[in-house]
Formats: structure tokens, C-alpha cells, sequence
């Protein structure tokens, strides 16, 4: 980094810069059923680094909020965390092609047997970009109606559970430290914080 670049970084807008380092070698180093694992060497200066991370598709999730200024939430069994977690409706952007907004609208439909009138994106964030190159981008969904095709669900979904809840007891349950799930609290933190 130049002595000019460092001082844009302090005095200019605050923003992440898209830099990406020159890769010189990459390679899977592990295939799972849902994401691999990746093993990247990058020249970073005068130097070549090397790191694993988590090769994700990226995801999407809908933050679905009625006139009621409820949000909806879905309870769901996570087994890295051994715990069932209120989330928001997500899913992966495993289709090839897909559109983001058109996969949060089938993720409501799919979790939530919901469709939405009025879609707006909320925030777009890196989950854990030390260890990981997903970025998820949460929507917000109005004007909610019942979708046309109720789906089956299996595996975890089979258990699911769908609650409204005012979006000031979400955010007092955030903030005493009773729910977890980083998509949910970053979504519904700034949602409170745009009213």
C-alpha cells in the first residue's frame, strides 16, 4: 500500500476497497456436500501467503415484516450449533444463474408459503471473511400474501416452526443476549436503525 492510499483510507469516506491480491495457485483441498474448502496462494506485497477458507455459493435471506411492524421468523434445528435458532427464511444461491432477488422470493415461498408485494435490499454483508468468502444479502418483504403452492419440507425444514414477532421484542431478545443467529440480529438491528 502507497503512502497515498493509506491516507485515502483514513481521511476519505469509510468503505471496504475492493483489492484483490494476484492468486498464484489455488486448489480444493476438500469437496463437502454444500461448500468445499479452498487452499489460495496470493502474492500480498513482497510476499506469497496461502490460506484456507470456506468456498461458498453466497446466500440470501428476507427479513418478511407486516403492517403489524411484526417480522416473521422461522424456528429451525442447526447441528454445527446443536441448537434449534430463530432465523429468518434464507437459503443458498445454488442455482445456477439465479438471481438474488428471485431467490429470496423462492426462499419465502419455500420456508414461509409467503410471497411479497414490495422487495427492498436491507444490506449486503461478509459472514466471516477471515475464514470465508460468503456474503449474504438480506431483503426486506411488504405487502405479504399466501403463496399459491404450499411446499413439503424435509430433513430439518420438516420440523420447522413460523412465528410473528414484533420487531422491538426481536430486538430486546438481540440485545439481551437471547438469540444468536448473526443473519437475524444484523437484519433486524438495521431495520430498526432505517425506521
Amino acid at each position: 500500500m502507497t503512502p497515498a492510499e493509506r491516507d485515502a483510507l483514513l481521511s476519505g469516506p469509510l468503505a471496504d476497497i475492493h483489492d484483490p491480491a494476484e492468486v498464484v495457485a489455488s486448489s480444493r483441498v476438500y469437496e463437502g456436500r454444500v461448500w468445499d474448502i479452498r487452499r489460495d496462494r496470493f502474492r500480498f506485497g513482497d510476499h506469497e501467503l496461502e490460506r484456507d477458507y470456506v468456498d461458498h455459493t453466497g446466500a440470501v435471506a428476507v427479513l418478511a415484516r407486516d403492517d403489524d411492524d411484526r417480522v416473521l421468523l422461522i424456528n429451525q434445528y442447526r447441528h454445527p450449533i446443536r441448537a434449534r435458532d430463530w432465523e429468518l427464511p434464507a437459503g443458498l444461491l445454488d442455482v445456477e444463474g439465479e438471481d438474488p432477488l428471485a431467490a429470496a422470493q423462492r426462499e419465502l415461498a419455500e420456508e414461509a408459503d409467503l410471497v411479497a408485494a414490495e422487495w427492498r435490499e436491507l444490506l449486503t454483508f461478509a459472514t466471516s471473511p477471515g475464514g470465508s468468502d460468503e456474503t449474504i444479502r438480506v431483503y426486506e418483504a411488504r405487502g405479504l400474501t399466501a403463496a399459491p403452492e404450499v411446499f413439503a419440507r424435509t430433513e430439518e425444514e420438516a420440523e420447522l416452526i413460523v412465528r410473528w414477532v414484533p420487531i422491538v421484542e426481536v430486538i430486546e431478545a438481540a440485545l439481551a443476549g437471547r438469540i444468536h443467529n448473526s443473519i437475524l440480529l444484523l437484519a433486524v438491528l438495521a431495520a430498526h436503525a432505517r425506521r
